[in-house]
C-alpha cells in the first residue's frame, strides 16, 4: 500500500522507502486517510471464513464494489440443520418510527416467545426438507421451505478500502463521524472481522479510527 501511494511522486524509487522512517509512513497513512486519497487503501487483500445466518449474507452482499463472494451451495451439498436464536443480550422491541427508531430490551415473555416459536419452526422447517430429500426431491428445490435464520458459510474477500466502506455502515462505534444503525447480527460479524484487520495493518486501522471512520 505504501509503494502504491507513494510511486505516484518517486516511481520505482518507493521500492527504496518503506524501512526508512517509520514514522514518515505513518504520516503519509494517516495524510491519505484524511484527505480521502483512497486508492492506496486497494493495494493489498484479506480473504475471511464467515459463518452467519443467511439473513446477515443478504445485507453483506449489498456489498459490491471491491468485494469478492463464494458462498455454501444448497443445491450440491446437504445443509446443516444449524440456526440462528438471538440470546438474551440481543434487544427485541423496536421503537420509534422508520429512519428514528431505537431499540429496547425485550420483556422476559418475550424472549421465551422468540426462543420457542423461532425453534419450533426451524424443526419443523428441517423435517420437511429431510422428508422430501429422503423422497428423492432433488437438494435444489427441497432447500426452498428452509428459512433465513439457517447458517450459511461463504469466503469473503476485499481489501482495506472496501472493508473500512463495511466497517463505517455495519458497525456503530463512538469515533464514528457519521452514526450508523446496523443490525445487530451483521455487526457482530464486522466486529470480528475489524479485531482480524486491525491486528494485520495496525498503522491503517488506527489512521481510520483517527479520522472519523469514514473509508477514503
Amino acid at each position: 500500500m505504501l509503494f502504491a501511494a507513494r510511486v505516484s511522486t518517486i516511481g520505482e524509487q518507493s521500492l527504496d522507502e518503506l524501512d526508512k522512517d517509520p514514522e514518515r509512513s505513518k504520516g503519509l497513512i494517516n495524510y491519505l486517510m484524511r484527505d480521502r486519497h483512497g486508492s492506496p487503501f486497494e493495494h493489498n487483500s484479506m480473504t475471511f471464513f464467515i459463518s452467519a445466518p443467511i439473513f446477515v449474507f443478504r445485507e453483506f452482499m449489498r456489498h459490491r464494489v471491491g468485494w469478492s463472494y463464494n458462498e455454501e451451495s444448497g443445491r450440491y451439498r446437504e445443509l446443516q440443520p444449524v440456526f440462528y436464536v438471538p440470546d438474551a443480550s440481543r434487544k427485541l422491541v423496536q421503537e420509534g418510527r422508520p429512519g428514528k427508531y431505537r431499540f429496547v430490551e425485550g420483556t422476559q415473555a418475550q424472549q421465551e416467545l422468540v426462543g420457542r416459536v423461532m425453534e419450533d419452526t426451524y424443526r419443523q422447517a428441517y423435517e420437511a426438507y429431510q422428508e422430501m430429500l429422503a423422497a428423492g426431491v432433488a437438494r435444489e428445490v427441497a432447500r426452498a421451505v428452509l428459512p433465513v435464520g439457517l447458517f450459511s458459510s461463504m469466503y469473503a474477500t476485499c481489501n482495506a478500502r472496501s472493508l473500512m466502506h463495511f466497517l463505517g455502515l455495519r458497525t456503530q462505534h463512538e469515533l464514528a463521524k457519521v452514526p450508523s444503525f446496523p443490525q445487530r447480527e451483521i455487526e457482530m460479524v464486522g466486529e470480528r472481522m475489524e479485531a482480524e484487520w486491525a491486528k494485520l495493518m495496525p498503522l491503517t486501522y488506527a489512521a481510520f479510527n483517527a479520522n472519523g471512520r469514514v473509508a477514503p
